[in-house]
């Protein structure tokens, strides 16, 4: 599948997957200067890119895992998620979860985007739903109780 990128910087990295099998593409951060998060704080971070997500797919936007692991830097919103409609530039919002604070250079992977097909459902109001087995059962319900 081929997705249309187009660079809104002369400084922004086209999405590039760092193996053949890797299912993200590592998205940079397009800055004129380092942004430093402090704890507890979000900031948006452009890419400096904007993508033309072919119709029937989204564009994913997930955060890369040494980020989040090694530094608290992960996505505010856990999964960004970019329409097959939306032209504007990809941003990421980063929230810093640790005690520290981090640093983002010009040119660092912030993210990586994953393209996956999306079923557009019609929602139909109705008065009943058909049973299950699980039935009305929330958090939890399913686990197996310890001993």
């Amino acid at each position: 599948m081929i997705v249309r990128v187009k660079k809104l910087s002369p400084h922004a990295v086209l999405p590039h997957r760092a193996t053949p099998e890797a299912a993200g593409a590592d998205l940079h951060a397009c800055l004129e200067e380092p942004v430093t998060i402090q704890p507890g704080e979000t900031v948006k971070i452009g890419t400096g890119l904007a993508i033309e997500t072919p119709p029937g797919y989204a564009a994913f936007l997930y955060g890369r895992s040494g980020l989040g692991v090694k530094h608290g830097i992960a996505p505010a919103n856990c999964v960004g998620v970019c329409d097959a409609d939306y032209r504007g530039e990809v941003i990421i919002g980063l929230h810093n979860h640790s005690p520290e604070a981090f640093t983002i250079q010009p040119g660092d992977r912030i993210a990586q985007v994953v393209i996956a097909p999306v079923l557009c459902a019609v929602f139909e109001e109705t008065g009943t739903l058909s049973p299950t087995q699980r039935g009305e059962g929330g958090f939890g319900s399913t686990g197996i109780a310890q001993k």
